[in-house]
């Protein structure tokens, strides 16, 4: 007997609850944001519509269904089921944040505030959830298959993102390594302030900035295209170390190997660092297209 959807409910906290949290009072909160020129009511009006949003979406789920919620701070420690129906209801952030963990579930994402966040991966409003949650598990269901990056180290360890994944040190000292691409000749020692491969979804933050950054004449990539491209950040020039390759494009089946030469370097995805892989002297790790990709409902 086959169990019914799950719908679970992504959501972090809010700016009011993280305040809260910190000042243990609403009039503590108010006075601190006044000292900084700030009101807390536009932050309390963002955290009801947010907590408004949140109800409407619960109450959207069809009474056959089950439910729960878990808050972003507790993905890495939330077991995803294949029956589930993911829905974001949040910031674009917030499905990449999510993505990693999920195996081909359908992806809903509804956006609590229009007008602030971009909308590319929260499209739909909070009023569209019910019609989105019956079609979701439809097999018609129209999605698009967003390419996510992974990073696989000699050790096993898997790092899987959905706009980049970085490679670089842990603070501000520089990054020591052996680039390699496959099949692209002789790898290069390089001293940088780290490695950024990105996808089609991330062309629209932090990839974009070094694209335009470098002037690049390679294609950005679409969100749904099987391509990433790289970038080394601040590459120096030395006596042992070169600058040839700060730049580049992989398709699928295709790699980027980085061997670590310096005491640690960690890797880490969509800005997640408490969530990174450790690599240390010797240790290598490939970077290429993930056999997985995000099934965004649209």
């Amino acid at each position: 007997m086959s169990l019914a959807p799950r719908a679970v409910l992504v959501h972090r906290r809010t700016e009011y609850e993280e305040l809260l949290a910190r000042h243990g009072t609403h009039g503590q909160a108010a006075f601190f944001l006044s000292s900084r020129g700030r009101s807390i009511d536009e932050v309390a009006r963002r955290h009801e519509d947010t907590r408004q949003a949140l109800r409407e979406v619960a109450a959207a789920v069809p009474l056959t269904w089950r439910s729960t919620r878990v808050e972003r701070a507790d993905l890495d420690r939330f077991l995803f089921a294949p029956e589930d129906v993911v829905v974001v209801v949040g910031q674009d952030g917030l499905v990449a944040n999510t993505a990693k963990y999920l195996s081909g579930q359908p992806v809903v994402g509804i956006d609590t505030d229009p007008g602030r966040n971009p909308g590319v991966l929260v499209r739909h409003r909070r009023t569209e959830a019910a019609a989105l949650l019956r079609t979701a598990t439809a097999a018609a269901a129209r999605t698009d298959e967003l390419t996510m990056v992974e990073a696989v180290a000699d050790d096993t360890q898997c790092l899987l993102a959905l706009n980049e994944i970085y490679l670089g040190p842990p603070g501000h000292q520089t990054a020591r390594y052996r680039l390699d691409e496959d099949g692209g000749g002789p790898g290069e020692a390089q001293a940088s302030s780290g490695v950024l491969v990105g996808t089609g979804t991330g062309a629209t933050g932090w990839l974009r900035s070094l694209w335009r950054e470098r002037g690049s004449s390679l294609a950005l990539p679409a969100p749904c295209d099987a391509r990433l491209l790289w970038f080394v950040r601040e590459a120096w020039p030395s006596p042992v170390t070169g600058t040839s390759r700060v730049a580049g494009e992989l398709g699928r089946g295709q790699g980027l190997r980085l061997t670590v030469e310096s005491d640690r370097l960690v890797v880490f995805g969509d800005g997640m660092e408490a969530d990174a892989l450790e690599l240390t002297w010797g240790q290598s790790v490939r970077l290429g297209i993930a056999e997985r990709s995000l099934r965004l409902v649209v």
